[in-house]
């Protein structure tokens, strides 16, 4: 279970300078001030005899689930005929309020681990760590990744997806899913990452507003949700958590689990890549595929295209050796998953109060428009 909501209060009461300078490898610093040029040369020189970070300074800050900033460097001879890079993006916990949303959920470690165990294992566009590490007695995390900022277009709500596009994001999902099938290494050292009924669970033990705060959302969206959809408020949580149990009873893969449109990336060359890994678990991969495409989709080409998509994505899977999947029971699964979905979005409407702001109004409102679309127009509520 992750850490619980006192736990992570103490220690970071107990840490007498949250700025407290890092200098060799193996720190995690626990704010953007505690970083050092000592620390920058040990982390991104250590393949560079002679080279140093000469100095550095930090863009603006961009706060949501972690805190995120660039950070602009400068080096000797040494490191720059070496070709390291000018800027990278991080992402930190350097409030108690950040340290509790990601160390309740255990999301910071996963995604640590996501870095240094499974991204040296994948052959499909996601970012590239410089540093990833996880501090369990105070809660801090720190992820250094080179700067896709100019290289890559990152999308919101307001991005229209071609078909290409649109293909390309279920391909690199089936890249994922089939790469970690069944395998035996789920759960293990080497995988170690929960299987998502159980994170759920513990998440709803750290948080059990969770639940009261995500009907509050639903009644916040109310006015972009259907009248269908509206008029069975109260069937919401009970589909939310059938949704969950039917991974105990379903083949598991890895999961990223937070796919909606803003944690993809879109190359120069048209390639759909996927950022943001705080919440890789074990679980099935309908989760994702359904996540995704209700949110990186608008209402009509989600209409026109999912079940196209859909087949696509099956055939693929197929073709990396996952056995034969049919059609109706793939279209079954999604309905099913589309409201755990469907919950992180509305408690992005309406966070509990240790949580802090993780979206723009704006962009709540349109995915949970999406979101409750594809619900009413799948009668996902009687898909089980």
């Amino acid at each position: 279970m992750g850490a619980s909501i006192e736990a992570i209060r103490t220690a970071f009461e107990a840490e007498r300078d949250h700025d407290r300078p890092v200098t060799v490898a193996h720190e995690v610093p626990t704010s953007y001030k505690a970083i050092t040029g000592e620390w920058l040369t040990a982390v991104l020189c250590k393949d560079v005899p002679g080279g140093t970070v000469t100095d550095f300074r930090f863009d603006e800050r961009d706060d949501g689930s972690s805190n995120r900033r660039r950070i602009f460097l400068s080096y000797n001879d040494a490191a720059q005929a070496a070709g390291m890079p000018a800027t990278v993006f991080c992402k930190a916990a350097e409030t108690l309020e950040n340290r509790i949303v990601l160390g309740v959920s255990d999301t910071a470690q996963a995604e640590a681990d996501f870095y240094n165990l499974v991204r040296p294992r994948i052959n499909f566009e996601a970012p590239n760590p410089r540093f990833a590490r996880f501090d369990p007695s105070s809660y801090a995390y720190f992820i250094m990744m080179d700067d896709m900022a100019g290289k890559v277009h990152f999308p919101d709500e307001r991005t229209t997806l071609t078909r290409q596009q649109a293909e390309g994001l279920v391909t690199t999902l089936s890249n994922l899913h089939s790469r970690f099938y069944d395998s035996p290494e789920l759960g293990t050292e080497t995988l170690p990452f929960k299987h998502w009924p159980r994170w759920w669970r513990d998440m709803m033990t750290g948080a059990p507003d969770f639940p009261d705060c995500c009907d509050k959302g639903f009644e916040a969206a109310s006015s972009v949700l259907p009248d269908g959809l509206l008029r069975r408020r109260s069937e919401i949580w009970e589909a939310t958590e059938k949704s969950v149990a039917r991974h105990l009873e379903l083949p598991r893969t890895l999961i990223h689990s937070d796919v909606h449109f803003k944690n993809w990336y879109i190359t120069p060359d048209d390639r759909m890549g996927l950022a943001d890994w705080q919440l890789t678990t074990i679980g099935h991969w309908s989760r994702d595929f359904i996540f995704s495409t209700m949110t990186a989709l608008t209402v009509e080409q989600r209409r026109e295209w999912l079940e196209d998509l859909l087949r696509l994505y099956l055939d693929l899977m197929a073709a990396k050796g996952v056995p034969v999947i049919s059609f109706d029971e793939a279209l079954r699964n999604i309905r099913q998953q589309m409201f755990t979905a469907f919950a992180f979005w509305t408690i992005t409407m309406r966070p509990t109060e240790d949580m802090p702001a993780m979206q723009p109004e704006h962009t709540t409102f349109e995915f949970l428009r999406r979101m409750g679309a594809a619900i009413d127009d799948y009668g996902a509520l009687d898909a089980f």
